[in-house]
């Protein structure tokens, strides 16, 4: 058997034509023999459960209790002794003991094991999904709302799970149902059938409760997930709500949404208020039709009273599987709706992966071209780069200069490939980046984000994210760089210290700082700075790029430049416009020849004036 934390062993079947459940069956085979024994020792609890009856009714009442008040009517002559009714009564309840206490058992090691196999299922489920979301590209992730993922890896896995491990369990109390009514048949077919009466009757209220659950079970869930969006968009965007003082208006979105949840609850409520209780009370008139028909055939003395007691005690076994059924029937039209979410997400194919033979960067020299680029963020959108070429000499540091919206960016972006182009090339070593291998590629480009994330952990923990075995000398070499070691000793726990999540317990400042020490760890020999100095003082940023101009040497550096200061660390300049490069050479060249690059800074300028340094920002 695996370990508690091994990798599933199974995935969910591809094939889109199977139905939800053949689908998912590879994940409940994969723990066939605990689930085998969990079924198992149900089935046999319930065996012992359907004898006990038998012994009563056959044995205690018709050969001990009914035998012995027909003895008190007799004259004293013809009677037996009490003593031997007596050891029949109490061999038979010494039976009903034993077969109590086995079926208890039985009980337990079903329970026990039903509920390990359900967990295991919940473990697989969970991490397929989001093995499958880490291998998904950035388009992916651009359309679909991160509360709808959450709830589909979430309230959607529970509700697949659980029908995917108690629908069999469910099953098999049926099937000691059928045991039981194999006896009735073996005992007294008339009545056995006679109780039967009222299943035609369950059957159609099922299935008219299977086809009206089912609309109601995917409608909740999808509104599951719209009230999960907005609270993950409402925690994660806390500061900007504050900021217009919104809360109001965004409490009332989510009553909104809570309310359309609150009457889909309400809708499936009523429907199962309507078919369950008719689905569990049918079989009360089949324990009727048994004592009606039952008591006429012992009145005329075709048939004993411990096997009308017996059959009442089988029909209340019988009506805890179709209470069940009732149960079962939602949990499957549930789970069918939230199994269908989940493979909407699995079914979704990356777009960004390796080409078959593709290979390793082996010993990058840092030679990046952009040959007659391409690129659009959606296939009808508009051309964010057209016909955009660069070359970065290796050890070359260059900065991307242009307007917002120029398509700056996203130069870095194809770079490292989290998007592939949609014409031309982007070369590394004369190596189309497409036909490198996605580990070898990013391990070879690292990038510094103008928004850097920070995970909820330590200092040391963000730093050392790429390079987890770094020791804590290398960590420290790295923030000193960065020039974040100054601010991370006064920290309560020094690089201990737990930041919250997305870092926002440290200004912009400090987290810009931490993920140039995080890229810097990793020594690439390829970098890429996306405005990543933005929300730094220039006091400080003068002393990163002191340590940057030493850190630069030898390494091919892409800079998207918003700030002057950030261009003087370059060794030229590329002015960006309309997708192209429409001028490149060094800073005071432009500023003198290229009346654009001019109106940049002057931009730049007017900007600074509305809140930042002047001259700052371009």
């Amino acid at each position: 058997m695996p370990g508690r934390d091994a990798p599933p062993r199974r995935g969910i079947d591809p094939d889109r034509g199977k139905t939800w459940l053949r689908r998912a069956l590879p994940i409940v085979l994969a723990h066939k023999w605990t689930f085998a024994v969990a079924l198992g020792a149900s089935f046999v609890s319930l065996l012992l459960q359907v004898e006990i009856p038998r012994l009563l009714g056959t044995d205690a009442i018709d050969k001990a209790l009914v035998p012995s008040v027909d003895q008190a009517l007799r004259p004293p002559s013809q009677r037996l002794p009490a003593a031997h009714f007596h050891d029949i009564l109490i061999h038979d309840v010494v039976i009903v003991l034993v077969l109590a206490v086995l079926a208890g058992l039985c009980g337990f090691l079903s329970r026990r094991y039903l509920l390990a196999t359900a967990y295991r299922i919940e473990f697989d489920l969970r991490n397929i999904i989001y093995a499958h979301l880490a291998r998904l590209s950035f388009g992916f992730y651009d359309r679909v709302q991160t509360g709808q993922l959450i709830s589909r890896a979430n309230s959607d896995i529970r509700s697949t799970q659980m029908y995917l491990t108690f629908g069999p369990s469910i099953i098999v109390q049926c099937l000691g149902a059928v045991v039981a009514f194999g006896y009735m048949l073996a005992i007294a077919p008339l009545l056995a059938l006679v109780a039967m009466a009222a299943m035609p009757f369950i059957y159609v209220a099922t299935v008219r409760m299977r086809s009206v659950l089912f609309p109601v079970s995917w409608l909740i869930q999808s509104r599951l997930a719209e009230v999960a969006t907005i609270v993950d968009e409402n925690v994660n965007g806390v500061r900007v709500v504050k900021s217009f003082a919104a809360e109001g208006r965004q409490v009332n979105q989510l009553a909104a949404a809570a309310d359309r949840v609150r009457w889909a609850y309400v809708k499936d409520a009523d429907t199962r208020a309507r078919f369950t209780p008719l689905v569990q009370n049918l079989t009360q008139l089949g324990m009727a039709f048994v004592v009606l028909f039952g008591g006429y055939l012992v009145i005329h003395h075709h048939l004993q009273v411990g096997t009308i007691v017996t059959f009442s005690f089988w029909m209340v076994m019988l009506q805890a599987p179709f209470q069940m059924l009732g149960m079962l029937i939602m949990l499957g039209q549930r789970a069918a709706a939230s199994a269908q979410r989940i493979y909407e997400i699995l079914d979704e194919e990356p777009t960004v992966v390796d080409r078959p033979g593709a290979v390793d960067l082996v010993g990058c020299r840092g030679d990046v071209r952009f040959d007659a680029v391409g690129f659009a963020y959606a296939s009808d959108g508009p051309a964010v780069l057209d016909g955009f070429d660069l070359h970065l000499r290796p050890g070359e540091t260059v900065a991307v200069v242009g307007r917002t919206g120029s398509g700056k960016t996203t130069v870095g972006r194809l770079l490292d490939r989290f998007y592939d182009v949609g014409s031309g090339a982007v070369r590394i070593d004369g190596t189309d980046v497409r036909d490198l291998t996605l580990a070898s590629l990013r391990a070879n480009v690292g990038i510094v984000a103008d928004e850097p994330f920070l995970f909820s952990a330590s200092v040391r923990d963000n730093i050392a994210y790429g390079r987890p075995d770094a020791t804590l000398e290398e960590v420290r070499a790295a923030a000193v760089a960065a020039g974040a070691d100054g601010f991370v000793r006064e920290l309560a726990d020094g690089y201990d210290t737990v930041v919250g999540e997305r870092g926002y317990t440290l200004s912009g400042g400090q987290r810009q700082r931490l993920a140039i020490a995080r890229t810097l760890l990793l020594n690439p020999p390829i970098l890429v700075l996306d405005d990543a100095t933005s929300a730094i003082d220039v006091q400080v940023e003068q002393e990163i790029h002191r340590n940057l101009r030493r850190l630069m040497e030898g390494r091919t550096t892409l800079i998207v430049a918003h700030r002057l200061s950030t261009i003087g660390l370059a060794d030229r300049v590329v002015l960006v416009d309309g997708g192209r490069v429409v001028a490149e050479g060094p800073h005071a060249e432009l500023l003198e020849s290229v009346p654009l690059y001019a109106e940049v800074l002057a931009q730049a300028d007017q900007g600074a004036g509305e809140g930042e340094p002047a001259g700052e920002r371009v």
